[in-house]
Order: structure tokens, then C-alpha cells, then sequence
């Protein structure tokens, strides 16, 4: 994000300006929001990192990565009135906001492993089936979306082997804008920019940006083909490394082992935020993630989860935020 860059004829503006986000209430378990300690967690997410956006986000469980029913009214799903108090609460904080709704798999298979027999066999579960399901699911969140004013909405998130499957998606967005008028997005995986074939239904490109310390500029000369191909604005939905040791080389890793290492995920944060802000085309991070309930300051130091609360990466964060929004509101001759 910086003047005179010779990538600046890629930047497609974002309506709104750069997004200095951070995913918030992660996974979004029924009886966790809409409380006092939700409260106090998004509060100090404002106070700490400075954002200017909040991707709302939260999960539906499917049973098995070969289900084709989302349970997503059922427990521990949150309930809309859960969902509608999250997008009220970060813009009662300034915030816009992204509405993300997600599938995870109960059994604990990652969601990108959701898939079904090419083509379909009798008498076995489909993608037929499965997509109409899922098209259910986001819709209804999408009218959620449309009537607390989200400015953003999510329509997936990193269904690998559901991406292949490009009308269906074409089909989903369409039907998303049916029911809500703003910014649509979708938040491919790590290394799925350019394999993408449907980037011409959102308003938006954004994907998981979980790339090992030191290795970010190969990656966004790749994607930045896939930018000036699309001429549209793009940014990270997903990005963040835990405070572990050994995790800036694995960012993606959530289960690695390893003692709390603040230190680490601080050079992770400024190798990443020095590599994307050189990028003009690159408007923005949300970042994981924020958890609504928030464990106390004093457990920062003995906490090595993605969460940057009083953690060295929090500053790292700030100052780049701050610089961001300084420029933006210089470019646009407005006062922060």
C-alpha cells in the first residue's frame, strides 16, 4: 500500500477504503456472544489494534465431510438473534463489517475435504444435493446480512474441492443477490488464488494469506497475476500466525506443537505486513483471529493461540494500521 508503487495501475479501488480488519467470535459458539464478556472482547480489539472492519464469523456443522444436511438452526449453531447483536455491536464501535458464515465438519475434517463422488454414482450422496443445502444456508445469512447492513458478505470459505464446481458458485452468488445488495466476497485457501475459475461472480477476491515467514513474495507475484486478470480489488480475508514456536514457518498449522513464543509470531507479523503493504493492490487484512471471550492480559505472555492480545504482534499491528489509515484519509483529503 504504497505511493508511486509500479503495481498501482492493479489497484481496482475498494469501495470504502482499505479494510484493517480482524475476525471476531471465532467459532461462534451458541451462548458465547451477546454477553458482557463478548462485550469487553470486542471492545479491546478497537482499543488494541485500531481496526476499521470486523468479519463477523462463525460456524454450522455438517456431521461428516460426505453429509449433504447443515443443521445450522440447531446447537451449537448461533441463533440469528446471536448473529444480528454481533454486527449491531461492531457498528456501534465504527466498524464495517464482513457477515461470514462457515461450514466446519463435526468429525473434525477440515472443511476443505467436503466432496462427493465425480460424476455421481445412485444410491450415494451428491453434490446436487450437498450445494442446495449449502445455498440455503448462506441465504439465509445473507438476509441477515442485508437487514443489519453488513457491508460485506462472505459466501464461502476455503471448500477446496467444492471450488471445481464453478456454476453451482455462479448459481449461489446470484441467489445471494437476491436477497442482499452490498460487497460479495469469497475467501478462497492458501495457494487457490489462481486456480479459481469463477472470480468473475463476487465484487471482491480475497483468500487465506497463511504463508511461511520469508516466503511471501514469490506468493504474491502469483496472485498478483491473477489480480491485474480479474481488475478487481482484493484483499486478505484470512491471515495470522499463532505465537508458537516453529509456527511462522507453518502459519496455517493451529495444532502444532510448541511453547508460547510472542517473539515469533511478532516477525512473522512484520515479514507479512511488510510484504503486502509493498503491494498496492493488496487493500487490506483481516486477521485471525479474536476470540469472544477473550483470555485475560495477564495470560498473554503464556497464551500461543493466533490471538494478538497483549502480545508483541499487537503493536506491530497498530503501527501499521495507524500508517494505513493515515494515508488513506491523506489520499482522500479527509481527517482521521
Amino acid at each position: 500500500m504504497t505511493a508511486g508503487s509500479p503495481h498501482d495501475a492493479l489497484v481496482v479501488p475498494l469501495p470504502g477504503g482499505p479494510v484493517l480488519g480482524m475476525t471476531w467470535g471465532w467459532t461462534g459458539v451458541r451462548g458465547t456472544w451477546a454477553t458482557s464478556r463478548a462485550e469487553a472482547s470486542m471492545d479491546a480489539m478497537v482499543r488494541e489494534l485500531g481496526t476499521t472492519w470486523t468479519a463477523v464469523t462463525y460456524a454450522a456443522e455438517q456431521a461428516t465431510a460426505q453429509s449433504t444436511t447443515i443443521p445450522f438452526r440447531d446447537a451449537p449453531a448461533l441463533t440469528d438473534d446471536e448473529v444480528r447483536w454481533a454486527v449491531r455491536a461492531a457498528h456501534a464501535r465504527g466498524q464495517r463489517v464482513c457477515l461470514k458464515p462457515v461450514v466446519n465438519v463435526a468429525d473434525g475434517t477440515w472443511r476443505a475435504h467436503i466432496g462427493f463422488l465425480d460424476p455421481e454414482v445412485p444410491n450415494e450422496p451428491t453434490w446436487a444435493e450437498w450445494f442446495a443445502a449449502y445455498t440455503q444456508f448462506v441465504v439465509h445469512h445473507a438476509r441477515l446480512a442485508a437487514e443489519e447492513g453488513a457491508e460485506m458478505f462472505c459466501v464461502g470459505c476455503e471448500m477446496v474441492r467444492a471450488d471445481a464446481h464453478a456454476d453451482r458458485w455462479r448459481a449461489i452468488v446470484a441467489a445471494v443477490r437476491e436477497v442482499y445488495d452490498g460487497l460479495i466476497t469469497y475467501n478462497c485457501d492458501k495457494y487457490q488464488e489462481d486456480r479459481l475459475t469463477w472470480w468473475d461472480a463476487v465484487d471482491v477476491i480475497s483468500a487465506s494469506g497463511y504463508y511461511p515467514l520469508g516466503g511471501w513474495e514469490s506468493q504474491l507475484d502469483r496472485i498478483e497475476a491473477v489480480v491485474a486478470r480479474e481488475r478487481k480489488p482484493f484483499f486478505f480475508m484470512e491471515t495470522g500466525c499463532p505465537s508458537r514456536r516453529g509456527s511462522a514457518a507453518l502459519p496455517n498449522d493451529w495444532t502444532l506443537s510448541g511453547p508460547p513464543d510472542g517473539g515469533e509470531q511478532a516477525r512473522w507479523y512484520v515479514d507479512m505486513l511488510t510484504a503486502t503493504s509493498a503491494r498496492p493492490w493488496v487493500q487490506g487484512w483481516v486477521l485471525w483471529d479474536w476470540p469472544a471471550a477473550l483470555y485475560p492480559p495477564e495470560e498473554a505472555a503464556t497464551n500461543g493461540d493466533y490471538c494478538p492480545s497483549g502480545k508483541p504482534a499487537a503493536e506491530v499491528i497498530r503501527a501499521t494500521y495507524e500508517r494505513v489509515a493515515d494515508l488513506s484519509a491523506a489520499r482522500d483529503g479527509s481527517p482521521r
